[in-house]
């Protein structure tokens, strides 16, 4: 283990998954990678662990994927009562480790302070939040000092300009006028 420990701030990370459970004898944890591609972190060097509000970088011997979990060994844990101090604690990485996206794929925290335009109805105003809901990520903006909640979908968003920063929308039929007639 590393002696770098990072408190409170997690601004400069993102969330990677959690462990999960033990897997085997030898200090092996089953985890849940919350990525669309977790082939992009198999040669990670560094996992950020939380300890209650303080990540603790652990080494990475190996990585074996299944689907979105995976069976990642540590080093320096060997033995089951050592893993068992990892359980059900959360994994973050360094924002820097994040695959380049491109297109009209993004990050939440990339796409805060950029324009919405809607296709028809114009500027509405910059992104200053994206909330998550159970089972809907959100995008936060203000028009005239009014509240506009967008729903994130591939049939809301038609391109995301990283050159111009802004992302061009094309909202449903009503959504705009629930929000700012009175």
């Amino acid at each position: 283990m590393q002696n770098n420990i990072t408190m409170g701030n997690f601004d400069n990370y993102f969330y990677l998954g959690k462990v999960i459970k033990p897997h085997g004898y030898q200090g092996r944890l089953s985890v849940f990678l919350d990525t669309d591609d977790p082939d992009a972190y198999l040669a990670t060097p560094i996992i950020y662990i939380d300890f209650d509000g303080a990540l603790v970088p652990y080494f990475v011997k190996n990585i074996n994927l299944m689907n979105n979990k995976a069976v990642v060994t540590f080093k320096d844990i060997d033995t089951p009562e050592q893993a068992e101090k990892l359980l059900k604690r959360d994994m973050y990485l360094p924002l820097d480790e994040l695959p380049v996206l491109t297109g009209n794929q993004f990050y939440f925290h990339e796409i805060i302070g950029m324009k919405i335009v809607d296709k028809h109805f114009g500027f509405i105003g910059e992104i200053t939040e994206v909330l998550h809901y159970s089972k809907q990520a959100i995008i936060q903006t203000f028009h005239n000092e009014k509240e506009v909640l967008i729903p994130i979908s591939d049939e809301i968003i038609l391109e995301v300009d990283r050159e111009n920063n802004s992302i061009q929308v094309e909202l449903p039929d009503g959504l705009l006028a629930l929000y700012l007639d009175e």
